[in-house]
């Protein structure tokens, strides 16, 4: 057990950190793949599915309360030497999912339509996404229960595998996409419908692949009794602390749905620009995501093995490295916007709302790197209320409302919703600093009780 300890220990940033960035990288990519290929097809099928793709996002956040959960409490448990604790944490989180993932792909397959129709799109634009809505709801049960896997990986230090699964899954996806949208060895074409369900193909296989993992790496056998049998004590820690953390996201989703009604509203070619600069304003935040993602299993672990001043310091040379990086990425994408616009489309009107916006995106990146950096580590320190209290209040005191008046009222479309957008980011990111300054896991110093047992 206690090699097993420092094992865990022993992980640096890095190591753990580069096999989360090709992941997350990889994850992006097949949305910009995808998007890439049917602005080819049609630039109503890449709106319609861009829309459709933020709806199937609000769900898939349902499944990211245990999954969050998880990384926090089975990394605090290793950091602290409990690793049987951490083993039954993992089973647990396992049978949250499995019924997770039932109840939603429900919920999407009945309501789907109606909820779509709440973005006020017509036409080609609805009919794209609701196709995309239809198929792709039948992913998400799969979806579910990939996230908890990864989750227990991840928390155990196995990067590289989860990297590798989504590697594989990015492959099926795109040649799926590739044989729906160009007719390959004299295929039909199948457009949103073969997309759809190669996503579905995919996700299914990541489940399968995923299993094998766990049971390969950390002699976990997941078996059918793990679903009924996920111990009280264990799901109360776990949404404890998911639901407040992505209580967090929900409502930045739900406050991205507001805003898209506000696009919506300024026409076809706006809605499309947004979409496609969605995807390239990943980029940007790539390797703040995955740097924060390793921070927050090692400040987690840090805590559980109360490491206090280490936890802090990790957390404030992560936040430096981070704020360059998406500084000098978003300044090279904003130099050489037109040539990157032009890759997904070749309409004048749609590059002309999309240029000023990528030097926008300049001004937000910085403090949506401090932001999710500072707000990921604490809630690794299990002060997960503060995320959530604070994002609430800038994302609809200062995202929505501003994104109004500056976009719509002030008649600046889609650059002024850009601007609104980084005024919430630095916003958020300055309240997680001065937070983070006031060290809230010193009134906490332990493991969380339900850990203990």
């Amino acid at each position: 057990m206690n090699e097993l300890t420092n094992k865990y220990q022993e992980q640096t940033l890095f190591s753990i950190t580069w096999p989360l960035f090709i992941e997350l990288a990889l994850h992006m990519g097949m949305g910009i793949m995808a998007t890439f290929m049917l602005s080819h097809y049609s630039d109503a099928a890449a709106a319609g599915v861009g829309v459709a793709n933020q709806l199937l996002n609000i769900f898939i956040l349902v499944f990211t309360v245990t999954s969050i959960g998880a990384t926090v409490l089975i990394s605090q448990n290793l950091g602290a030497g409990r690793l049987k604790n951490a083993r039954q944490l993992a089973r647990s989180v396992f049978g949250l999912n499995f019924w997770f993932g039932i109840a939603v792909s429900i919920v999407v397959f009945l309501f789907g339509e109606q909820l779509l129709r709440l973005f006020n799109i017509h036409g080609k634009v609805f009919d794209y996404g609701l196709t995309f809505i239809r198929i792709c709801g039948i992913s998400l049960f799969f979806e579910s229960i990939s996230l908890a896997l990864s989750a227990i990986l991840r928390s155990h230090g196995y990067t590289k595998e989860s990297m590798v699964v989504t590697v594989f899954m990015d492959l099926i996806s795109i040649g799926g996409t590739i044989i729906a949208i160009s007719g390959i060895f004299g295929l039909p074409i199948t457009g949103v419908t073969g997309v759809s369900w190669a996503i579905v193909v995919a996700r299914a296989y990541a489940v399968c692949a995923l299993i094998y993992l766990v049971y390969n790496r950390l002699s976990l056998k997941l078996v059918i009794s793990d679903i009924f049998n996920a111990k009280k004590e264990d799901i109360k820690a776990l949404l404890g602390i998911g639901i407040p953390s992505a209580g967090e996201n929900l409502s930045y989703q739900l406050s991205q749905l507001v805003i898209t009604g506000f696009v919506v509203s300024m026409g076809t070619a706006t809605l499309a620009a947004r979409v496609y600069i969605l995807n390239i304003n990943m980029l940007c935040f790539l390797f703040s995501l995955a740097i924060a993602q390793g921070t927050q299993l090692l400040v987690a672990r840090d805590i559980g093995g109360k490491k206090y001043t280490k936890a802090f310091r990790r957390g404030i040379l992560t936040l430096k490295i981070a704020m360059v990086a998406s500084l000098l990425t978003s300044v090279l994408i904003a130099l050489i916007g037109s040539p990157i616009l032009e890759v997904f489309t070749n309409d004048p009107s749609i590059i002309a709302i999309g240029l000023p916006v990528l030097w926008a995106i300049v001004f937000v990146e910085p403090g949506r790197a401090m932001n999710i950096v500072l707000m990921s580590s604490l809630k690794s320190t299990g002060d997960v209320r503060f995320p959530v209290m604070i994002g609430m209040l800038s994302m609809w005191g200062i995202a929505v409302p501003l994104s109004y008046l500056l976009g719509i009222h002030y008649g600046l479309g889609l650059l002024g919703i850009w601007m609104a957008q980084g005024a919430d980011e630095w916003l958020r990111g300055s309240f997680a600093l001065r937070r983070w300054h006031m060290k809230p896991w010193e009134r906490r110093r332990k493991v969380p009780i339900t850990s203990i047992h």
